[in-house]
């Protein structure tokens, strides 16, 4: 089904596959990766003359209710008066009143208010999820946008997206580079035709199953070509690419074709088509094959979405491999739970509670359409389980209500919702307790369904496709997969109508109204005044995190926390507790501490430390003291900036790590002015929360680009040796960490062309 290969290899027109060890006579690999369609776009928006750097300045920027506010007030402490390039405000993660008063309402008034005033797009709340208005209205071939969710994935279409968090979004709003070190990219070849029941996400489940664990792709582009392309509808490559970013790659790009070129003309859009393809040579640092015939019905299990088996290797073995998830859940939740699967086991069946159908991955026409079909004179039953379908956009929901596919769900028993991405992150359809949900939604992480395991609720999804799901429905909740049902597919050709977008959406670009005023609700505050980086470093452990991969849905976690992220010092409050509950005091404590020095105080336990240390008290005058966090692996999952933002609210001023996990964390860190250290691999980290790392000269090393730095653990037992490193800084990078933040950054004059 699925074959890695690690080497290079290169693809000759188009077609060809030549391994690196077999290329005689072929270009250089430096010369040849210039000709992959990836190479091809991001030259043409890079402005750096080292091919080994990339400074990318984007055609157009996204953001949703959760981000735009704290986007635009950093954007607006460093000096932002217009927005330079078409930036889209969408409204589609704070639609609910999820806790109660006027603060997720208030967000986006605040939304429409800087569209008025800067010169943006504003999108109204149950319009349409981020990324299919992005794929609708914003995407065009060759292009890039910049988005701040990690799901900013229009490759299938032939506009490559990258999700970061809001900091660089802010860069690119006061005209500034997204840089990055020249990327790898792997060749995803695509061979086959998949079978009838086997839909987008079956293919990429088993694809984040391939890869994930052991980084195959991590931080590379992901370029899809093939002659199994061809095959594919739009809405299946969409639905594939979206989910690239839960591989862990930096972005993805697909060849285009007539398929794509068909997609902008039903949009209204043909200017935006191009043709894009590999050069005669290119060359690919490592290699996906994929062959879309031997594809089965997936599912991604609790906890990941590489969590990946076949459905049918679930209906063999119900109690080996619900058994081997419910006990890994055990351990991740020590004992705050009690977390089962294996009960859902009723007569060698696995019985789920719920359905949900939703979001950028499964809101999609097609997906509909076909779930549609499945259930066509079918029922969902009238016991425990329940479907909800929630279509991508007004226009997709329009589409199905006119052809009668809406009628067809709903007399099936689905409740039809509104554009919203809530199950995707916990803030709608929250299963009850111990119940298991199966989504065509783009992630399964823990508590992203909304349980609440330090409260003793708990509950899991299943990732599967939308068919599977629509087969699982028919059959009143026993897991079943869509080849298992015989459906036909009616011919329903997709006609899109974006009147209503033009009805209710604020088009302002290249409109800014300086005088107009931005409107604050009373849960919209500024951000705390951040310090420059000291001549020296002194961390107080608050958080010994030793899973494998930590995600940002554990630094800070999702669903009803949302409505606060437009007031940083109340989301802090939240920063870890799903995880470390004690992270929160233990950061105040520390931050305490250090506002104490900076009032000209030498607090008794600090002196305590430079005693051990041998070091005058005085030295701490010049010491940027604060807590920090070590993670094996820390950043997977969402590019939320806030999973770096409250740590530095709190008083947060370095992470340690083997790895991190994807850039967009790291970026976070940097541009919230938090070191991120690494350790060697073969480096045992045995420090418990409470021990200290001082770090001498940290600001002269940082400054001078020194990429190994000596730094010394103090614990009860005494003070030990420790090598860190910071590599890779660009010199922006740099600055930023040692003005505190990207905030002050600006304010400090830098990052003027």
């Amino acid at each position: 089904m699925i074959r890695l290969t690690e080497t290079g290899v290169y693809l000759k027109d188009g077609v060809t596959l030549v391994p690196a060890a077999e290329a005689a006579g072929l270009p250089a690999p430096d010369a040849a990766r210039e000709e992959t369609i990836a190479y091809q776009i991001m030259r043409a928006h890079s402005k750096s003359a080292d091919p080994r750097k990339m400074r990318i300045k984007f055609d157009a920027l996204m953001s949703h209710d959760i981000t735009y506010v704290g986007i635009i007030q950093t954007a607006r402490a460093s000096g932002l008066t217009r927005f330079p390039i078409p930036y889209a405000m969408t409204n589609c993660h704070n639609s609910l009143c999820a806790v109660g008063g006027t603060i997720n309402e208030d967000d986006h008034v605040f939304g429409l208010s800087a569209a008025k005033k800067y010169g943006g797009i504003y999108v109204p709340a149950h319009q349409s999820v981020i990324h299919q208005y992005a794929r609708e209205e914003m995407a065009a071939c060759g292009n890039m946008i910049l988005g701040s969710d990690s799901h900013t994935r229009y490759g299938a279409i032939g506009n490559m997206g990258i999700g970061e968090g809001g900091p660089e979004l802010v860069k690119q709003l006061l005209e500034n580079t997204y840089d990055i070190d020249a990327p790898e990219v792997v060749l995803v070849y695509l061979t086959g035709t998949p079978r009838k029941g086997v839909g987008p996400h079956d293919v990429a489940v088993a694809l984040c199953g391939a890869v994930f664990k052991q980084g195959f792709v991590t931080n590379r582009i992901l370029e899809f070509v093939g002659p199994g392309v061809a095959g594919l509808s739009a809405d299946f490559r969409l639905g594939i690419d979206v989910m690239t970013t839960e591989t862990a790659c930096l972005s993805s790009i697909w060849e285009t074709d007539e398929v794509v070129e068909n997609f902008y003309k039903v949009h209204g859009k043909p200017e935006r088509y191009r043709r894009l393809k590999p050069g005669k040579v290119a060359y690919y640092d490592r290699m996906v094959e994929i062959d879309l015939s031997a594809v089965e019905p997936m599912i991604a299990l609790p906890f990941h979405p590489s969590n990946a088996v076949t459905i049918r290797e679930l209906q063999a073995d119900p109690y080996g491999i619900l058994g081997r998830i419910e006990e890994e859940g055990r351990k991740q939740f020590a004992g705050q739970v009690d977390f089962r699967l294996t009960d859902k086991i009723v007569d060698g069946k696995v019985m789920v509670d719920q359905g949900i159908i939703a979001g950028c991955a499964g809101g999609l026409y097609e997906n509909l359409v076909e779930a549609a079909a499945i259930l066509r004179g079918a029922s969902t039953g009238s016991d425990y389980f329940s479907l909800s379908v929630y279509p991508a956009s007004v226009p997709v929901s329009m589409a199905v209500t006119r052809n009668g596919v809406a009628a067809t769900l709903l007399e099936a028993g689905a409740i039809m919702k509104t554009a919203f991405c809530g199950p995707c992150f916990g803030a709608g359809d929250v299963p009850s307790h111990n119940g298991f949900s199966i989504r065509h939604t783009t992630r399964n992480f823990p508590n992203r369904e909304g349980s609440k395991p330090g409260q003793g609720q708990i509950s899991s999804v299943g990732l599967m496709d939308a068919r599977s799901i629509a087969a699982t429905a028919r059959n009143g909740g026993v897991l079943t997969a869509a080849t298992e049902i015989d459906y036909n597919v009616p011919d329903l050709p997709y006609t899109y109508d974006g009147e209503i977008y033009k009805k209710r959406c604020y088009y302002g670009f290249g409109k800014a109204d300086p005088d107009a005023q931005l409107k604050l609700g009373p849960n919209i505050t500024d951000w705390p005044k951040m310090y420059p980086l000291q001549d020296n470093l002194l961390v107080k452990l608050a958080a010994v995190i030793d899973d494998p991969v930590t995600t940002t849905d554990e630094l800070i976690p999702s669903g009803e926390t949302s409505s606060y992220r437009s007031n940083p010092l109340k989301l802090s409050e939240f920063a870890l507790s799903r995880r470390v509950p004690e992270y929160v005091g233990r950061s105040k404590a520390a931050r305490d501490l250090a506002d104490a020095i900076r009032a000209g105080e030498l607090p008794e336990e600090l002196t305590a430390v430079m005693e051990k240390l041998s070091l005058p008290a005085d030295t701490l005058k010049a010491t940027t003291f604060g807590s920090g966090v070590f993670a094996n692996r820390p950043g997977d999952g969402s590019a939320r900036e806030q999973a770096a933002s409250c740590q530095k609210v709190l008083g947060g001023v370095a992470n340690i790590a083997y790895s991190y996990a994807t850039k967009r964390y790291r970026s976070n860190c940097i541009n919230w002015g938090i070191l991120p250290f690494t350790l060697d691999e073969n480096t045992a980290f045995d420090y418990q929360p409470g021990d200290y790392l001082y770090v001498p000269g940290i600001r002269e090393a940082v400054k001078n680009g020194v990429e190994t730095i000596p730094g010394k653990m103090v614990t009860a037992a005494g003070v030990q040796d420790i090598t860190l490193h910071v590599k890779g800084l660009t010199q922006d990078e740099k600055t930023i960490i040692l003005e505190g933040c990207l905030m002050n950054y600006y304010a400090a004059g830098y990052g003027k062309d």
